[in-house]
């Protein structure tokens, strides 16, 4: 008698977790992942396309790699940067990391 109940016992905790409360775990971890990582760089990736969208002649801009510059002429692609006097410079529109000015006020 006594061990029938022990198998019926075993038979009950043998029962699978559905699928759904498998899942849950990494549900709960993307949404925690979303909030934490994916979602503030969207943000900073949205504010950084609306800065080299408003970019005009005569802004002062940092390049991706260090370079300090007046913004003289623009098109769909690319930048040209006054970077000395009668030195120019023709780079990518999207290797300007920032206005000269924010990064004076950090």
């Amino acid at each position: 008698m006594l061990w029938s109940s022990v198998a019926f016992a075993q038979d009950a905790a043998a029962k699978s977790p559905s699928f759904l409360e498998q899942m849950f775990p990494f549900i709960f971890l993307f949404i925690v992942l979303w909030f934490l990582m994916i979602r503030p760089q969207q943000k900073k990736m949205k504010l950084h396309n609306e800065f080299l969208n408003n970019l005009k002649r005569g802004d002062e801009v940092l390049t991706s790699g260090g370079i300090y510059g007046v913004v003289e002429g623009l098109n769909d692609r690319f930048v040209t940067l006054e970077i000395a006097n009668d030195t120019k410079i023709r780079i990518l529109k999207n290797q300007i990391v920032s206005s000269a000015k924010e990064e004076v006020k950090k």
